[in-house]
């Protein structure tokens, strides 16, 4: 993406960034040097963004202070001097030097220069100067010869120069976010102030690729919300138009975090330590729970959080199992979200690393063979090992499986010493133990130097650099023993002691470890006396002199060791620095100006800090200068009976002075002063005033006289008096208008100045009437308050205004729409303003919506109008306005508005090919708005995971397709966002379930051969489907019994076995799906002998027989019953447990989509005696699908009939199993 931003700084609602008001001062003519005699005018103007509030006054200073105020924004000045200029309500501007120069050759230059400005350079020469050529240079070097011209230009300036504005910085609300967060990124930069006319757009990058897609007037961008691939290096870049100047900020990093996320400390895992592993979850809405994995396998149950979006795992000893790979799984009702995986490598220092010899004893053979050995017990592979003899290194060896290693060599003579050997695998070496004799100590002392003042406390410190502990210390001076001291575990020792007068002298310290002492340099040390405080003495003696006089200054101290180093001071600024040997007191000497005034001192040092002198403060007497008198109010002419002040003032003179005021050599009076060198004396003004005035000035050294002021008294202007012809107040665009200006009395010259709206139109001087006209054509923009202003040096007298009004038709009209937001939404108040350049006042404003009339509104006093409307949708469309003031109709331009509608809360449609969603399936997810601007963007969410998206580009919905698998099941959602807001559908819950696979059938009996009376279970089971699974079993294919499973586990049944349960055997899976078949399985039962199992078989068989028939007639009987009563026949299921579901007990083979018949079938299908039929009579009115209900299958108003029919009876007939779904009584 590619954006860009703008910023009009003029304007306030552009986004401009807040600075304050500066006055920007200008010249005309453009240069800053003149010749001297030329004027320049001074243009003094302020940015103001209350263009309703008049500007007053304009102040202009040189040098800092005020010189004159105006009414207007020019001021001219003939004089050299840095000038400033100030607006009302606005700060100073920046100050422009001019100089008038008496040179007859000069080179003028712009005041201000701005990169890429066209600049002229102008070699000007005096007018009465003839040129015939002339050279330009820069830097000492011919630049360019100028033969035909003077002026030399520069067609770009560089950025050498001024700049328009500042390279942008960029900044970011946040520069490491977390996903979902809201972030904004600013360009911030301002334009120059002097050049305030330009307009600024900006854009942001992201690396090489935009991320935007134009230039625009806005300074932010956002991410709303910002996500991990967002992540990356943003810059931005500052144009301004209709130029070539544009600029780029420094790069800003932006990490974008995960919601989830792991991190841990301490970084670096050593064994022993405890190790914390944090799961930071951001964002989610609790309660959260959180899992701990290691390699897949958990480390810890759910952690459920109360109060917090953290949650730790730690182990409080860390082991060299415990590294690997660990991450956390944070879960919430709407979203499941694993973190990052961080490996946690745990670091085992070495341990001290033993040194031992290949087989004990000593070596003292140079024939033996010499093999050292270096282990060490635990430590993270790899380890270097390092060997040293003598501190010299023999080898180093890398080990990547062993933590031992050796090093082998054939001994000499040179191989005699110590040894020792070092292991180090990155996390810091291990030195073995070693005898090592102890190296020359070294004696230092705690304070820098050899010499110590008295009474301090000294520190003697002694040191070796290698030795094997414990080592024995000892310290001497001139031989004394001082201290003995023994260090067991550091190889520095030290003694303190209180300095005295007594102990100067050398000191020196041994070392013995039991090789024989080690004896250091000796060091001396002298114990010096610090220097008193000097004392300062000026020489003549006196506090005050004069000028030109010589001074000495004298340092003294009273005790102190040599050498000494003095300083003298004045006012804390260093005059002279002297070292003496060998006295106490030194001088420095110097002619005094009238700057030597103020406060001096010195200070003496021998090495122990410096001492200061009390301060003398010297006076020094200046004789006052030539003062120098002045008129205020400014000017040598006034008017009778005003004010007048002389002020008489002097640039230097010591204090005090006396001051006179003369007129015409008569004293008019004496003041003296002891605080200023300025005095005044005012006076009010007769006609015996006139003269000449001068003032003197005298401190003791006799009196200075001022140059002489010639003061003229004259009569001031009368109020002038301001006409207009033709007559009248109202006149149309073209006509001629005279303005006259006339005085009643006054003193020649007078000035007269004709105004619009207070600005200068024209000055006159007259010096012989006291009437002058100015006359002008009359155009739209002259309409306004007129007047006039007679000055003759003592203040304009102004006369009364007179309003002139022209009568302008009305321009063409601009309509302008300002909707609060780029794009207008509905809801939105958008505001239609209506405003015409000119045209006199009072103008009608009517407002148009596709020729549609919406409303009008009148502007009295000229400028626009505006019409506010509430945006709905059928307010698209083409606007436009007219403006009629009497002088005829002007229509606006058609100005298009396009209302954007959001996007309405999003429907969620789930859509498979059946009822129930099974895995396999093609699952259509549609999401759509009912309404909403498009493109919209839709987004599809599983569990608050998305999907994926798409987007609609002429309104309406758009779907997703999923193939199901057992993970699609759950809460399903969309989100619908067309720029103006994201709407969420409700969540629609899926259930996806699976088609039971293929069941096993397993026979369990108590033997492995069965025979009859055993207990035989049938064990049927799917290994997937989805709950509820309904199991049948048959014996030959005839139905035994069924059972549903809600679980997903299989079920059982227990049959007690006879002969007749010989057979094959196989179950059934169904669970709405598709039902499953499983093999089938050969039983063999074996039967009993003799004749006594005959009898008893003919027994039971006689007793079943005669019970049935007794049933049949019953149950016949209460069927005829039922039908005759209208009602069906009820079952009791408690009564026989293994009786099957009377709706589904009999069609289990029947399709469901077949509608159902009156079906006749045998119930004892096996040869025997007694065969049973059964009629199941079936309304053809109810038809049942598989679709339609979960049950297999659903069967009404049943009524059994039974009939028994004697078959021929055989010797080799048995008992016979009754099918446990056949219904019996």
């Amino acid at each position: 993406m590619l954006l860009w931003v703008s910023l009009l700084i003029l304007a306030p609602v552009g986004g401009q960034f807040a600075t304050e008001v500066k006055s920007v001062i200008s010249l005309h003519p453009p240069w800053t040097t003149l010749f001297q005699g030329e004027t320049a005018t001074l243009i003094c103007k302020a940015l103001q963004f209350n263009a309703a509030q008049k500007i007053k006054w304009y102040r202009w200073y040189l040098p800092g202070e005020i010189q004159t105020e105006t009414a207007q924004n020019t001021y001219e000045v003939r004089e050299s001097g840095g000038y400033k200029c100030q607006a009302q309500d606005a700060h100073s501007s920046d100050r422009v030097d001019l100089i008038f120069s008496a040179a007859n050759l000069i080179l003028q230059a712009p005041f201000d220069v701005f990169e890429e400005d066209s600049v002229v350079l102008r070699c000007q020469a005096k007018a009465n100067i003839v040129l015939t050529n002339m050279t330009l240079y820069k830097n000492g070097k011919i630049l360019e010869t100028l033969n035909k011209t003077s002026d030399f230009h520069i067609h770009q300036a560089s950025m050498k120069d001024n700049e328009l504005f500042p390279s942008p910085v960029l900044r970011a609300s946040s520069t490491q976010p977390t996903e979902r967060d809201a972030v904004t990124l600013t360009c911030e930069t301002q334009i120059s102030q002097q050049r305030p006319e330009g307009q600024l757009l900006f854009r942001f990058v992201k690396q090489s690729n935009n991320v935007g897609s134009d230039w625009k007037n806005s300074p932010e961008f956002q991410f709303s919300p910002i996500r991990k691939e967002n992540s990356g290096s943003y810059w931005c870049e500052a144009w301004r138009v209709n130029s070539h100047v544009q600029k780029r900020s420094q790069e800003l990093q932006i990490q974008v975090r995960e919601i989830v996320q792991v991190h841990y400390y301490p970084e670096f895992v050593f064994e022993g330590q405890e190790l914390v592993l944090i799961c930071s979850v951001n964002g989610a809405t609790k309660p959260i729970t959180v899992s701990w994995y290691k390699k897949q396998d958990r480390l810890q149950k759910d952690i459920e959080l109360q109060t917090s979006s953290k949650t730790e795992f730690t182990i409080p000893v860390v082991q060299n199992s415990d590294a690997g790979e660990y991450y956390c799984i944070a879960r919430n009702s709407r979203f499941s979200k694993q973190s990052n995986s961080v490996i946690i490598s745990v670091k085992v220092p070495v341990s001290q690393p033993v040194l031992t010899l290949r087989r004990p004893g000593t070596w003292n053979l140079m024939t033996d063979k010499m093999s050292l050995q270096c282990e060490v017990q635990r430590g993270s592979l790899p380890i270097w090992y390092q060997f040293f003899h003598e501190g010299v290194l023999l080898e180093e060896i890398k080990s990547t499986s062993e933590r031992k290693m050796f090093h082998r060599l054939s001994p000499t003579e040179k191989h005699s010493g110590n040894y020792y050997c070092t292991a180090n695998n990155g996390l810091g070496p291990q030195w073995s133990k070693v005898m090592i004799p102890v190296s020359k100590p070294v004696l230092t002392f705690s304070s820098p130097g050899t010499r110590t003042l008295g009474g301090i406390q000294m520190s003697l410190q002694c040191e070796v650099q290698r030795g094997s502990l414990p080592i024995w210390y000892q310290f001497f001076r001139e031989g004394v023993l001082l201290k003995k001291r023994e260090a067991i575990s550091w190889r520095t020792v030290s003694y303190s002691f209180s300095v005295t007068g007594e102990n100067s002298g050398n000191y020196y310290c041994t070392a013995d470890n039991g090789f024989g002492p080690q004896r250091s340099e000796a060091m001396r040390l002298s114990v010096t006396v610090p220097v008193s405080q000097p004392v300062l003495s000026l020489s003549p003696r006196g506090t005050r002199t004069l000028v030109g006089n010589e001074v000495r200054l004298q340092c003294e101290v009273q005790r102190g060791s040599l050498p000494i180093w003095f300083q003298f001071f004045w006012e804390d600024v260093l005059l002279t620095r002297t070292e003496t040997t060998s006295w106490r007191t030194v001088s420095y000497s110097f002619s005094v100006t009238g700057e030597n005034s103020g406060n001096y001192y010195c200070t003496a040092d021998n090495g122990f800090g410096p001492q200061r002198s009390e301060s003398i403060n010297l006076s020094v007497i200046v004789p006052v200068s030539q003062p120098v008198l002045s008129l205020s109010p400014r000017g040598t002419r006034t008017l009778v009976g005003n004010e007048v002040r002389l002020q008489c003032e002097v640039q230097r003179g010591s204090l005090p002075i006396w001051f006179q005021f003369f007129w015409e050599d008569v004293l008019l009076t004496r003041t003296e002063t002891t605080s200023w060198r300025t005095v005044s004396y005012s006076f009010s003004v007769t006609g015996e005033n006139s003269g000449n005035y001068y003032c003197t000035a005298d401190n003791g050294f006799g009196p200075q006289r001022s140059e002489s002021i010639n003061l003229s008294v004259i009569v001031p202007v009368s109020q002038p008096v301001f006409s207009l012809s033709p007559r009248g107040t109202r006149t149309l665009v073209g006509n001629e208008v005279r303005l006259q200006c006339e005085v009643q009395r006054g003193s020649l010259p007078i000035w007269f100045q004709f105004f619009w709206e207070d600005v200068l139109l024209t000055r006159t001087e007259t010096t012989s009437w006291r009437t002058v006209s100015y006359s002008f054509s009359v155009t739209g923009e002259n309409s306004g308050n007129y007047y006039c202003t007679a000055d003759n040096g003592f203040g304009p007298q102004r006369s009364e205004s007179i309003n002139l009004s022209v009568i302008v038709p009305v321009s063409r009209p601009v309509l302008t729409l300002r909707a609060p937001r780029v794009q207008a939404v509905v809801g939105d108040v958008v505001e239609l303003h209506c405003e015409a350049q000119r045209g006199s006042p009072p103008i009608l404003y009517q407002f148009y919506h596709e020729d549609v009339t919406l409303g009008s509104s009148s502007s009295p006093f000229g400028g626009g109008a505006s019409f506010n409307l509430i945006l709905k949708a059928e307010h698209s469309g083409n606007y436009f306005c007219e403006a009629n003031n009497g002088q005829g109709v002007q229509r606006s331009h058609m100005v298009p508005l396009s209302v954007r509608v959001p996007v309405s809360h999003p429907v969620l449609t789930l859509r498979t090919p059946r009822v129930q969603a099974v895995v396999g399936d093609v699952l259509e997810i549609h999401c759509e708005s009912q309404r909403g601007s498009s493109p919209i963007q839709y987004q599809f969410y599983h569990e608050d995971v998305a999907l994926g998206n798409s987007s609609s580009l002429s309104g309406g919905g758009t779907s997703f397709y999923l193939s199901l698998t057992t993970e699609h099941s759950g809460n399903y959602s969309c989100e619908a966002d067309n720029g103006l807001g994201v709407q969420r559908s409700e969540a629609v819950s899926l259930n996806v379930r699976v088609p039971v696979s293929r069941p096993v059938l397993t026979l369990r009996t108590a033997r492995t051969q069965v025979v009859v009376g055993d207990v035989l279970e049938l064990h049927c089971e799917a290994q997937r489907g989805s709950s509820p699974i309904l199991y049948w079993f048959y014996h030959n294919n005839v139905t035994l019994e069924n059972s549903t499973s809600h679980s997903g586990q299989g079920v059982s049944l227990n049959l007690l076995l006879t002969a007749d349960h010989s057979g094959t055997y196989s179950c059934k899976a169904d669970n709405g799906l598709s039902p499953q078949h499983s093999e089938a399985v050969t039983l063999s039962v074996m039967g009993l002998t003799g004749s006594k199992s005959s009898l008893i078989a003919t027994s039971v068989t006689g007793g079943l027989l005669s019970m049935m028939a007794i049933a049949a007639v019953a149950v016949l009987f209460y069927c005829w019953l039922l039908r005759k009563a209208g009602r069906k026949p009820t079952f009791d299921s408690s009564r026989n447990p293994s009786a099957p579901d009377p709706q589904e007990s009999t069609y289990h083979n029947v399709p469901g989509w077949i509608e159902l018949q009156p079906v006749y079938s045998n119930v004892n299908p096996n040869r025997g005696e007694v065969v049973y039929s059964e009629v199941w009579s079936v309304k053809k009115e109810n038809k049942v699908t598989a679709a339609s209900e979960p049950e297999l299958f659903k069967n009404t108003d049943s009524c059994v009939i039974y009939s028994q029919v004697k078959g021929a009876s055989t010797a080799a007939s048995k008992p016979q199993f009754l099918d446990p779904f056949t219904p019996h009584r």
